[in-house]
């Protein structure tokens, strides 16, 4: 592959429309005669259904129906929502129906749904349903859940733990038995969300004449989507289309099919008329899908030398009140922990608790910074206790490049060994050390302390699988018009994917990036497709566009060729022109051969010319592609107050080839950002009776540009032998490692104060807490 375009910093396509307010999302869609919906939810976290009126609601100026479970159509009236993955260790079925029927288990859990001319009038009268509920006793903490004698968080379930699994390799009992050096420590990490710009939304239109229900979703995975949709509403998968347009942020919660979406394409069928559902941003808090609580009683095995022998440890992870995508993120957080590491001997069994909270699912990162963070935690109790540096003590224990690729002994997620296909670990940190000029920081600490100022640097390895399966598809079409035509089952919520996908593109056929007419995420325009979620699109896209690309360039020279009278070996492609390069160099363009490819009609096309200029690769992956990376923060700790401000921020990450370095750059610093959220702010608590508490930005809260800094980022490159680019994920790195590295640089600034953290978030009060027990404040401020 030539190099006009590929690993070129192109600017994003997709900026000008949105900078400009030229963005189209799912609510810039105006159809005719729009009805809107707001949904009745339930304010108990546990309770049975007793029984419903609408009367009064029904009675208001505008409202054109209220709609309960009994109301909707079959199946979905009386079967649960699909469980798209399952695992033979969950215990239950485990998913809600679409609307609550005779028991809500979480606070914000649907129950009717009432539909108006205008959102106002709807809101309105969903708070004139009268909704009848017997209360039963909620389960609010996931330790709670599996106590001896807990109430059930679903009263027809015999127990509140759902699965409970093992992952493990090597003889762990004899790493112990005989390790010089055994460590232990407990770690919570708290439920957070993903926080997207733009609440989730959907809007559904049925075209009776042709029986064709579009639905436009701000979702991840259209096509997931009209697959689930199909099974609820019992109609055939092509009388479907789903619709993602311009989507404000994804992050995973948008990955997830629910309620809402199989409900709102029902009403449209049930009323003859388009019906919106714009989610508010309190619903987004009580209803939109979270990831964790998790608590993590784990040890680790070193020798005298801080090799480490083995690991082993327990994990509870709280999966809320249903889980619709089973037990992915605690299984993707149980085999993410070995990370960069050579580790003989490990387990970790895990439980899965049922509690009443809304469900977890993943947000961005799925399971492995809870993973990371153990693991880091870990070592650095190692370098502690030992004293020893905390970079030397992980490079003594990286896998080398050299055992490349390198069998973990786990089965990953998707069902394969868990074998790293490439990267160079050391090199990876060796550089973001060097970046971060973390030779020269106990210098800078010593001058800082002098002056009575707390800072302090922390390091974050680790190791994503990412570039999941099953595939995705493109296709690329030449048309008439000159212009190359290019439908994915790819979609866009911020990555670039236009962008990467036009370069891969352009640098196939020869044309120009403005030349191409892209589609993305609509199920319309290509038959199959999986969608955005775990750093998958630039593998599988990436590639599907790349063999695409290849087929139509060989059909347009071929084509050329004959058509100038050349060998096919003497043309050439570049801006949307085939040219010979003999003779005079006559020329044709691709709007003209695109034609010639259609044929005379009546007249059998030449031997061997395919119909059209076009051709649909679906790339299959063998396996994960595993990134890597290396993070390190350097903090400053107001001791008083608890503050935190990140000074410095250094990342050096191995994403395989770099299609576009500006986009993977982008990528990695809202990684980043996403990351110091998790470390320091935002926390979904909860009360004992799992009423949620924060439920408003005036109480959740996210970064802000002035808690973010502009990141140093080195790509480190290890081409990835199991794909044509030999490309790997980079949508989630840049989150994974950074509360590792950001909580053990608030250790090493209170260093002198002998405090420990294994915690997130950590929060300026639990630093606080947390000195004053240390007798911080009489020990050294009284001085």
């Amino acid at each position: 592959m030539g190099a006009k375009h590929f690993g070129a910093r192109v600017t994003r396509l997709e900026d000008p429309a949105l900078l400009s307010g030229r963005g189209r999302f799912v609510d810039d869609v105006k159809l005719p005669g729009v009805l809107h919906a707001c949904f009745v939810r339930s304010p108990y976290a546990h309770a049975r259904l007793l029984g419903i009126d609408a009367k009064p609601a029904l009675a208001m100026n505008g409202v054109h129906a209220v709609v309960i479970a009994n109301d909707l159509p079959d199946p979905m009236r009386n079967q649960a929502m699909p469980l798209l993955l399952p695992n033979p260790s969950i215990s239950a079925l485990c998913t809600q129906h679409v609307l609550a029927r005779e028991e809500v288990y979480y606070v914000g859990q649907a129950v009717a749904v009432v539909i108006a001319d205008s959102r106002y009038i709807a809101e309105d009268a969903a708070a004139a349903v009268a909704v009848h509920y017997d209360m039963l006793p909620a389960v609010g903490d996931c330790r709670d859940a599996v106590a001896e004698g807990a109430a059930r968080a679903h009263a027809a379930l015999g127990s509140n733990v759902l699965s409970m699994f093992q992952l493990a390799y090597g003889d762990v009992d004899a790493a112990f038995a005989n390790a010089a050096h055994v460590f232990e420590e407990e770690i919570w990490q708290h439920r957070g969300g993903g926080m997207a710009l733009e609440t989730r939304a959907v809007l559904a239109s049925h075209d009776a004449a042709t029986d064709l229900l579009t639905v436009w979703s701000g979702t991840q995975t259209p096509h997931i989507g009209r697959r689930m949709m199909a099974d609820l509403l019992g109609r055939e998968l092509e009388s479907i289309r789903v619709i993602a347009p311009d989507v404000g942020g994804g992050f995973g919660p948008k990955a997830i099919f629910y309620p809402e979406e199989a409900v709102i394409p029902a009403l449209a069928l049930k009323l003859g008329r388009p019906v919106k559902w714009i989610e508010d941003r309190r619903e987004h808090f009580l209803c939109a899908t979270q990831e964790r609580d998790q608590y993590w009683d784990v040890a680790i095995a070193v020798d005298a030398e801080a090799k480490i022998l083995g690991l082993r440890g327990r994990m509870l992870h709280d999966t809320g009140a249903f889980a619709p995508w089973g037990i992915i993120m605690p299984y993707i957080a149980a085999a993410t922990v070995p990370g960069p590491y050579v580790i003989p001997a490990y387990r970790l069994d895990t439980m899965v608790a049922l509690t009443n909270k809304v469900p977890t699912t993943p947000v961005r990162g799925a399971g492995r910074p809870q993973a990371v963070f153990a693991m880091e935690r870990l070592l650095d109790r190692v370098a502690r206790e030992l004293q020893l540096d905390r970079g030397e003590v992980r490079r003594r224990n990286f896998i080398q490049p050299e055992q490349m690729p390198y069998e973990v002994g786990l089965i990953f997620r998707d069902g394969k060994p868990l074998v790293y296909d490439s990267g160079d670990y050391p090199r990876g940190q060796d550089r973001a050390l060097a970046d971060a000029d973390y030779q020269g920081f106990r210098a800078r600490q010593r001058a800082a302390l002098d002056e009575g100022r707390f800072i302090g640097i922390g390091i974050g390895n680790y190791v994503e699988g990412t570039g999941l399966g099953p595939f995705e598809g493109v296709t690329v079409r030449v048309l008439p018009s000159g212009k190359v035509a290019v439908a994915t089952g790819a979609t866009n919520q911020g990555q670039g994917t236009r962008t990467t996908l036009s370069q891969i593109v352009a640098e196939q056929v020869g044309c120009r990036f403005e030349d191409i007419v892209m589609t993305l995420g609509d199920t319309g325009a290509i038959a199959q497709g999986v969608g955005a979620f775990a750093s998958r699109q630039a593998v599988n896209a990436g590639c599907s566009a790349l063999v695409a690309g290849q087929s139509v360039r060989a059909q347009l020279i071929a084509l050329a060729a004959r058509v100038l009278g050349v060998k096919e070996s003497d043309v050439d492609l570049d801006n949307g022109q085939a040219i010979a390069q003999t003779g005079n160099k006559p020329v044709i363009g691709f709007g003209e051969l695109a034609r010639l490819a259609q044929g005379i009609p009546g007249v059998s096309l030449p031997a061997g010319q395919p119909a059209g200029l076009e051709h649909t690769a679906y790339f299959t992956p063998s396996q994960a592609a595993y990134c890597s990376g290396t993070h390190v923060a350097e903090v400053e700790v107001d001791a008083m107050t608890g503050g935190v401000k990140i000074l410095r921020y250094t990342v050096a990450h191995d994403a395989g080839r770099v299609v576009n370095p500006l986009i993977v750059d982008g990528q990695v610093q809202g990684g980043v950002a996403h990351g110091i959220g998790n470390a320091l702010l935002e926390w979904m608590q909860y009360d004992e009776n799992a009423q949620p508490l924060t439920t408003s930005f005036a109480d959740y809260l996210i970064p802000m540009a002035t808690d973010v800094p502009t990141c140093a980022i080195a790509h480190v490159e290890t081409v990835n032998p199991m794909n044509p680019l030999g490309v790997k994920g980079a949508g989630e790195g840049g989150t994974i490692p950074a509360p590792a590295a950001i909580i053990a640089a608030i250790e090493d600034a209170l260093s002198p104060f002998d405090v420990h953290f294994a915690e997130t978030p950590l929060t300026p009060e639990r630093i606080v807490a947390a000195l004053r027990v240390a007798g911080a404040y009489e020990k050294f401020f009284a001085a």
